[in-house]
This record gives structure tokens, sequence and C-alpha cells, in this order.
């Protein structure tokens, strides 16, 4: 189910941002089939199997691409395929044998997505790092932060999934629209580092503009204002206030009860908000500002989101053997999405994941007779992820 039904995707199997961009992918309907290594893996954050959530709603399989047999298998499921996707360092994939002029002379067709943090080229093409690396490098880090101490990192949000996945799935998609008007596939090469100064483009325009100062914690979006930050409740708990336009102001501070003098010293007034907010809890000034137009909302953790109205309403999460996570997104009207299925061990439904790619049974045995393949479920219960 979903608006890319019938879409085929290989996923050779990576960590961050290269499986996150498989899940959303696959959770609007694709076909994705993620080839493991077999072994473990000395990279990234291990965690059981079943709270990798990112490697939700796909089968998985496990071939040894140092073996020509299982290259050679690898290329006929390449043949099947809309969209390949790779994580590894620029190189890796052309090694092995699995370089982009081999896939697209087997199909012409195929976009062929490239994740790295760094890009295919320039001196740090090599090198290693992550998601703080590149996002350091491009000018992403060092504004988020308070005054007067160091930047801040935002989680791994910024460069592996929001510079990383979503700018690879974009570009995936972008792409194969393309293919299938002229039927020629091309190479996408995404990097963290270019995700991540794209989604700097407005803060670069205000700072050509005088409009936003290198000085963390001094500005508009960044803590150094006090009608966009986040106050302390009596309860200890917080509720964000952003109501950046004057209209909203004015019914924020009437709902907060306190009124404002026009010519008040910003940080006076910042103290005088923040006390009157330390005397009431967060869930008695949630009870104030809900549907207003006052912009302030309660800053719930991961264990509290699942009980807010709103949130249930839309079901903004599900659950997923006994999993809490975020449902697919965005939704359709036509095309509305499946509920996902948990992450499943490699060659857990062998069978089942290749006669969607057009693999007859006898293959299938002949291809488990040599050794190419393995039906038997992968014994390790955790998977390299961040």
């Amino acid at each position: 189910m979903g608006p890319l039904e019938g879409v085929k995707v290989i996923e050779l199997a990576g960590i961050g941002p290269a499986p996150m961009c498989a899940m959303l992918l696959a959770d609007l309907g694709a076909t994705v089939l993620r080839i493991d290594r077999p072994g473990l893996s000395d990279v990234g954050i291990e965690r059981p199997l079943k709270y990798n959530t990112t490697l939700r709603n796909r089968s998985s399989i496990t071939l040894d691409l140092k073996r020509e047999a299982s290259l050679e298998f690898a290329r006929q499921l390449i043949a099947s395929a809309d969209i390949l996707i790779e994580g590894f360092r620029p190189g890796t994939m052309e090694r092995i044998g699995l370089g982009p002029d081999t896939c697209l002379a087997i199909t012409p067709h195929l976009v062929y997505g490239r994740m790295t943090g760094w890009g295919q080229d320039g001196p740090l093409a090599h090198s290693a790092g992550h998601d703080l690396n590149y996002i350091a490098l491009s000018g992403a880090l060092h504004a988020i932060g308070r005054k007067g101490q160091p930047p801040t990192p935002p989680l791994n949000l910024v460069g592996d999934f929001g510079g990383g996945a979503m700018l690879l799935a974009f570009g995936l998609l972008a792409a194969l629209v393309n293919a299938r008007a002229t039927g020629r596939g091309q190479v996408v090469d995404a990097a963290m580092l270019d995700g991540a100064a794209t989604l700097m483009t407005s803060f670069f325009g205000m700072h050509s503009a005088g409009m936003h100062s290198d000085e963390r914690g001094t500005n508009m979006l960044d803590s150094g204002r006090y009608f966009y930050d986040v106050y302390e409740c009596a309860d200890a708990q917080y509720i964000a206030v952003a109501p950046i336009e004057s209209k909203f102001r004015k019914e924020f501070f009437s709902l907060l009860g306190i009124a404002v003098q026009a010519d008040e010293p910003e940080e006076q007034l910042r103290a005088r908000i923040a006390e009157r907010i330390r005397t009431r809890t967060r869930d008695q000034w949630q009870a104030i500002f809900d549907g207003t137009d006052a912009c302030v909302s309660p800053v719930l953790s991961m264990a509290e989101v699942t009980r807010h109205p709103h949130n249930q309403t839309r079901k903004v999460f599900l659950e997923i053997d006994g999993i809490t996570q975020p449902a697919p997104a965005p939704r359709f009207s036509a095309t509305p999405t499946g509920i996902p299925t948990p992450p499943k061990a490699a060659n857990a439904d062998l069978h089942h994941a290749l006669v969607a790619w057009c693999i007859d049974g006898t293959q299938i045995s002949r291809l488990l007779e040599s050794g190419v393949l393995n039906d038997a479920p992968a014994t390790t219960e955790t998977q390299h992820v961040h």
C-alpha cells in the first residue's frame, strides 16, 4: 500500500541515513530488499533487532559479496530494481564489483543512490566521520546553542536524518520521475554535509542581511529572544513559548496574566515571564494555552507523546511488536500507506522475499545448496545503527 507500490529497491546494508532512507521508501509502499553482510561489523551502535525501528517494513537476506556467485546473484536482483541505495565510502562499491557503471549497464533505468558524509569527491571524501562532523562543517552546529555556551549537538537529526536520509529520498524520487520519463537512470550523490548546508539556507540569507549573528543565543530562533524559548514550570517541567508575531504575543501575555510596558528591557521582561511561568505546573499551563493562538506547547518526553490528545487523534505514533514509534508520513488521500511490519532478521522470510523479485523456487533451492543463500534466520539479536 502507498504511492510507491510497485517500486523495487535494493538496499545495501549500512548505518544511519541509508536505512532511514530505505524505511521512508518502504513506508510509502516500495518493495525494499536489504542485502546484509555475513557476520558482525564493529560499526554504529548495537541494539536488539526489534528496537532497530528504521529496519521496519522490509525483508533482508545475507550475501557474501566477496564471492563471485553471490555477486552474480546480487546483479540479478539489481536487474529487477528501480532504485539502489548504498552508504559506503567512495570507491567501495566499485571495488566489490557493484559500482554505478556496472549496475547501470545491467539496468539502464536504475536510480543509483549514494549516501556519504562528505560526498563522492573533495579532500575529505575518504575520511571517516559522523553526523556531528558533517554538521560542524556546514555551519549548522556552530549556530545551535545558548549564549556563552558551547555548540549543542542536536541529536543526529540534522546530518544523518534531515540532511542525509530525507535528502537522499528526495533525490531518489526526483531521479525516478526522470528515469520513468526518459528510460535513463543516473547516480544520486547525497552527502550529509550538503544536506545540512541546505537546511541552513534561510539562515545564510539572514546572516548576509545582518539579521542573524554568529554569536549563539543572540538571535530570534536560537533562544536569543524571550518569545522563542523554553521556560521551567512549577513542577520542573517545561513549556515551549514561540509567539513570534506581535498579535500572538498579545494573546500570550493576556493568557499569561502579565502587563507589558513598551520600553521594558527585554531581559527584565524575560525574567518576569520566567517567574510567572514557575507559578503553575506544565499541565496547568497547557490547560490555559491549548487551542489558543499564543503559540505555547508542553515540552513532552518520548514517554509522554502518545498520551497527548492531538497525537492520539492524528495517530502520529503507533505500536509495532510492542515498540512505540512514529507512523509513516506524510499522508496520502488516494494511496494511503499501510501499517509497517517490524524489523526482520536476515533470511527470516527468504523464500517470500525473493518471490517478490521473480526468483523461482528452483533457483532458490540451487542457491541454497551452493551456499550463496542461507534460509536460516540470522542468529545475532543485535543490529548496528546510529
